[in-house]
């Protein structure tokens, strides 16, 4: 076994030598290298978590293959005072996979078996990887309800613990709204830990908690009929022709749709081989729709804009599935060619929406460009927003973001760490800050992520 990793003092964090004498067989790695380069998530997206986390690192790597390895690890860290931080695929935009103390990276991967299905839900292990598990429900004719752009490399406990929607979300809602998670199994962080079960609303105390509340190692989660999808491409002279459409297919109840996108030009020119799809000045939607209603959308479109591609929906090996341009891979697309630019995640108002959206696009014309996400919130049709901002300076994108607050438009800040700075309303959950309490007296779990939350136990 390697020896211990040490920090850029070159003095022990921890005593890392005696976590792995307690350990024993469970898999665990020590290489610098390595460590470093699994202590990392897509933080950069961030020019200012860029600097702020880089060098953050890990001290060890430890890969539990089951639950009993689960509640050693667990033990001994409590014991030994090591903090610790959950993994699953590290898809993450702003640093919730990334140890700020430290530490323990605990690689939650192993947990990716089905142990049950049943009709609309299915019960999983948390390092399931998303597309792996569609790709086994979808011949028993279900699909989960919804998934990040990111699905191909992200697991389930990734997206539940760091998420809150995505592609699915224009149908369903968010991760938060009732019914979208059923159940969760969690592993306690004491020096006798222990295994809960939480159902119900008492589940929502590890959504997008950031892995702080429990180490998630099971999750039961609602399905959907998995449709036949149809990727489709709408060009529009303007960009609020393509808002204003977009709206309408995402109010049709009648039309099964997964995904319902307006982007505004220039943002398709950064889209690679599908540039050649996304018409030289014209605004977009991206739409996933079920194939029994694509001649209704196509309806419904008229002469208001142009269908420029229509495609099954393909995630084979070798291919970008049509949902790789949205949501936070629109940005990705944009950065894999000018690291300048960076983004936000922003809520529009229900009740003004395209009166809102269009204060924000004349208040910044060419310095924040809007990508749009059509999404139901509350049992309201609204859109969540990432969109591309022209960065220059921390205190520029400060009064950006204080601008929008201001208009009515709430935002939840990726490019701060910690969950209340983060969160649209500026604080941690009730339930969530005591629960973790009970949970992690110590204050272990990724330390420093919940910024509120005093540790009961020295």
């Amino acid at each position: 076994m390697n020896a211990p990793v040490l920090s850029r003092t070159d003095a022990p964090r921890y005593d890392v030598a005696a976590l792995l004498a307690a350990l024993g067989d469970v898999p665990s790695i020590t290489e610098p290298q390595v460590v470093r380069k699994r202590s990392r998530d897509f933080f950069w997206y961030s020019p200012i978590l860029n600097v702020e986390l880089n060098g953050k690192s890990a001290d060890v790597i430890v890969a539990p293959r089951d639950e009993a390895d689960l509640i050693k690890v667990a033990a001994a860290c409590a014991k030994l005072r090591i903090p610790l931080t959950p993994r699953g695929g590290a898809t993450g935009n702003y640093g919730q996979a990334v140890p700020l103390e430290g530490g323990v990276l605990l690689d939650m991967t192993a947990f990716s078996a089905i142990e049950w299905q049943k009709t609309g839900v299915v019960r999983v292990g948390a390092g399931a990887k998303i597309h792996e598990l569609d790709a086994e429900l979808r011949p028993t004719g279900w699909e989960m309800r919804m998934h990040p752009s990111t699905k191909r490399t992200a697991t389930i406990g990734g997206f539940v613990a760091g998420g809150s929607g995505g592609v699915g979300s224009v149908a369903y809602g968010g991760l938060r709204e009732p019914g979208n998670i059923i159940a969760a199994r969690i592993v306690t962080v004491e020096e006798t830990p222990r295994v809960i079960e939480l159902r119900g609303d008492a589940a929502q105390k590890i959504n997008r908690a950031y892995g702080t509340t429990g180490i998630i190692t099971a999750l039961e989660m609602p399905l959907a009929p998995a449709w036949p999808w149809v990727d489709l491409i709408v060009a529009f002279d303007d960009f609020f022709g393509a808002v204003e459409f977009g709206r309408e297919v995402a109010m049709a109840d009648g039309v099964v749709k997964k995904l319902v996108s307006p982007i505004t030009w220039p943002i398709p020119s950064y889209f690679g081989q599908l540039t050649k799809h996304c018409p030289e000045g014209k605004s977009i939607v991206i739409m996933m729709i079920a194939e029994p209603w694509v001649e209704t959308v196509k309806s419904m479109l008229g002469e208001k804009g142009a269908v420029t591609y229509e495609a099954p929906s393909d995630e084979s090996p070798g291919q970008v599935p049509l949902y790789e341009y949205t949501w936070n891979h629109t940005t990705l697309q944009w950065l894999k060619a000018d690291r300048s630019i960076t983004y936000l995640q922003c809520l529009y108002p229900h009740d003004r929406l395209i009166e809102s959206v269009r204060e924000m696009h004349d208040m910044f014309p060419d310095e924040v460009l809007p990508h749009l996400e059509f999404i139901r919130f509350g049992g309201r049709m609204t859109c969540s927003a990432l969109p591309i901002v022209r960065y220059t300076t921390p205190e520029r994108l400060n009064e950006i973001i204080a601008l929008h607050e201001k208009h009515g438009v709430m935002i939840a800040n990726p490019h701060v760490v910690t969950l209340e700075d983060g969160s649209r309303h500026k604080r941690a959950d009730a339930d969530q800050l005591g629960f973790k309490g009970e949970v992690d007296p110590h204050g272990l779990l990724n330390p420093g992520k919940m910024r509120t939350y005093v540790p009961l136990k020295p």
